[in-house]
């Protein structure tokens, strides 16, 4: 087997553990999955069979594409595409048994004006509540004859629910609400994601939606300590190479660290190719057990350098450094890039091997 200098460690238990507990957050809702963008970079396969065989049948996908993949596994799943038909015939959804979720008033006549809507496809419905992305306003609604529409589900999205202190999801929840009288009926009506699932037991519905908090971020929302989600991953790079670098040398790009005396460095196989922003470049940090390596230089596309000069262990080549660890957490990772945890976890490329543990 080929080593690789770059791992991901996911630890298969938590994500269960997570799932678990917010399946009882949400004791009278039906708990589903976000898989979509390759289950946050995790594995779209594997977290969906992992997850499948603990309990859960609804799963949430973006593309028609990512939908079709998860049904060639597996016939039984609930499917919901959230882009809605994407331009695609109708027939496609019928064909694999995928559940499309209409945004726009035009994908709505679409599917009225078939025959299919007189056939046993199940179409979901995203309606527009504050956020203004995808999904159908009420105006819109309104003025088209869809009382006979028999929906398999009602959704909306929230626009700050990891805002403990913003109002706005009243008032999204509000307008939720009046959307539900439109239809003959609805089967499950959803509203929360992973914050809404946490911060308010008003918006849980029929079903939640969870997405991040399954991978085990500690968003702004975990702070409000309603519950304790575990950390799922475990980033590691391969060193590469060690050696000593004279006094008044500069190491990496364009000469932004100079040595200000002898030090023991170690290059690690892991760069922003891999998914570490060049942000972090001279102020961020690897693990090695206990001991922590500031990182100098700037960060290169396939690998960094790290200080090692006072490590008490005898480092090796071969030996692997950790960038997110229980320590140094999704989020706190985050905060370093300035960024949010669904984009640290979706820009970890696909070279990086994925461990399942």
């Amino acid at each position: 087997m080929i080593n690789s200098t770059s791992i991901i460690e996911i630890k298969t238990k938590n994500i269960i553990y997570n799932y678990k507990i917010l399946s009882k957050l949400a004791k009278n809702s039906i708990t589903a999955a976000v898989i979509k963008a390759n289950s946050y970079g995790l594995g779209d396969l594997e977290i969906f069979n992992l997850l499948f065989k603990n309990g859960c049948n609804h799963f949430f996908l973006a593309t028609t594409e990512e939908a079709i993949k998860i049904r060639k596994i597996n016939k039984k799943a609930k499917l919901y595409v959230l882009n809605g038909f994407e331009n695609n015939k109708i027939e496609t959804y019928f064909k694999n048994k995928l559940i499309p979720i209409l945004n726009s008033i035009e994908e709505i006549d679409k599917y009225i004006n078939s025959s299919f809507s007189k056939t046993n496809l199940k179409i979901g419905i995203h309606v527009e509540t504050g956020l203004n992305r995808l999904g159908v306003n009420l105006k819109d609604l309104k003025s088209k004859k869809i009382k006979k529409i028999d929906l398999e589900i009602l959704i909306s999205h929230f626009a700050s629910a990891d805002e403990i202190k913003n109002k706005y999801s009243n008032v999204q929840n509000q307008k939720f609400k009046k959307y539900i009288n439109l239809f003959k009926s609805i089967k499950y009506k959803s509203l929360s994601n992973s914050a809404g699932i946490i911060n308010n037991n008003q918006f849980q519905y029929d079903m939640i939606r969870p997405g991040i908090s399954l991978y085990g971020t500690h968003d702004n929302y975990s702070l409000n300590q309603k519950i304790k989600l575990k950390p799922v991953i475990k980033l590691k790079g391969m060193i590469l190479q060690i050696k000593a670098i004279e006094k008044n040398q500069y190491v990496g790009y364009n000469q932004t660290y100079k040595t200000k005396s002898i030090i023991k460095v170690a290059v690690v196989g892991i760069g922003y190719a891999d998914g570490i922003s060049r942000i972090i470049s001279n102020k961020g940090f690897v693990y090695f057990k206990e001991e922590k390596f500031k990182i100098i230089g700037r960060i290169s596309m396939d690998s960094m350098t790290i200080n090692i000069t006072k490590s008490k262990y005898n480092l090796k080549v071969g030996n692997y450094m950790e960038i997110i660890n229980e320590k140094n957490d999704i989020q706190k990772i985050a905060e370093m890039f300035d960024t949010i945890p669904h984009e640290v976890l979706t820009s970890i490329s696909k070279r990086v091997q994925r461990k399942y543990i």
